[in-house]
């Protein structure tokens, strides 16, 4: 099924502590690659689609290394431009059991945060296109990426291509003054959002009832409630959300939910125990994109979308690699881990 998606952000260096040992402890790092759009970039990549990463990043080794990264994945990079001083960095120290996992970026000045229109051609790159994706991430990055960000939607709707959007704010790169400005202008361009309570919250100013993450606690109806206002308020065709039951920085209870504007639908439920939680929502992004481009109606595109993030909580490292046979064991039921021979 090979069907163009496109997706667009940051693709940073990751350095995390091995094991689970603090930053303090670290005598060396674990090296890979990650960002929001690329993973999802990946995602679509393992179940046969055809997705292209948009991109900036220096022209030096780091820069390439980046572009090796997600080549060897399936990602097209044709349309990554080359230039700028740095890929940025972020590092990881993995949390368990109360202690929560910690991130501190080092991205200022990155090659795609100085990114102009003149590095991109968005005709070309959504010509033939069936879908982009982009997240709150992205805009956040600075003034130029935000702009760039809103041509590229454009450009988008300008090709009749399907938008989603992850809101994905997040509280070091930008204020919620700030998030919400930008990102209510760019909520008109977008079919399908995505986004978490703190999501919700932060960049749109919708707060779902009484609902306590850091207490593993979800009231339903507070998100139903929000949802038919975004809906309202944005005419998008879904309104998504993850449901994270934070238990502790080990154990999570991870489900979705989903409305159409008529009907409201909660996924199964499934009880994690925690690898690396890094990607997780980008993973949930990425089974919902490719289960609604193959045709899957919306309860069966959730679905598929649940069971591939939880086994994304599973694996080291910011992307989700399994395949679509992996995903469809679980959402048929089969959670046992049993040895496959």
């Amino acid at each position: 099924m090979s069907k163009k998606v496109v997706t667009m952000g940051e693709i940073m260096l990751r350095l995390s502590t091995p094991g689970y040992k603090r930053f303090n402890q670290a005598e060396k790092f674990d090296v890979t690659y990650g960002g929001g759009e690329a993973n999802v970039a990946v995602s679509l990549a393992n179940y046969g689609l055809d997705p292209y990463f948009v991109s900036k990043l220096p022209g030096n080794p780091i820069g390439q290394s980046a572009v090796n990264h997600l080549r060897r994945f399936g990602v097209n990079t044709d349309y990554i431009s080359r230039g700028g001083e740095r890929v940025g960095i972020y590092y990881l120290e993995a949390g368990a059991s109360m202690r929560p996992s910690k991130v501190v970026y080092d991205r200022a000045n990155s090659a795609i945060a100085e990114a102009t229109l003149e590095d991109f051609d968005f005709d070309s790159i959504f010509e033939g296109a069936e879908w982009f994706h982009f997240s709150g991430i992205t805009p956040a990055l600075s003034k130029e990426a935000a702009k760039l960000t809103e041509e590229a939607l454009k450009a988008a709707k300008k090709h009749n291509v399907t938008v989603s959007v992850d809101l994905n704010y997040r509280k070091k790169l930008w204020t919620p003054e700030e998030a919400k400005e930008t990102m209510s202008r760019l909520m008109e361009y977008v079919d399908v959002c995505i986004g978490n309570e703190e999501d919700a919250e932060k960049t749109l100013g919708f707060k779902p009832g009484e609902t306590d993450v850091t207490k593993g606690e979800l009231e339903l109806d507070g998100y139903k409630s929000i949802f038919k206002q975004m809906k309202e308020k944005f005419n998008f065709k879904y309104v998504v959300t993850t449901l994270r039951e934070s238990y502790s920085a080990s154990d999570n209870g991870w489900s979705a939910l989903i409305y159409d504007g008529n009907e409201f639908y909660h996924s199964r439920k499934y009880d994690i125990r925690i690898v690396d939680r890094v990607g997780g929502g980008d993973s949930f992004a990425g089974g919902l994109i490719y289960s609604l481009v193959d045709g899957k109606d919306f309860k069966d595109a959730l679905e598929f979308a649940v069971a591939a993030s939880a086994m994304k909580h599973t694996i080291s490292g910011d992307f989700n690699l399994v395949s679509v046979d992996e995903v469809m064991t679980l959402v048929n039921g089969d959670a046992s881990g049993r040895v496959q021979r």
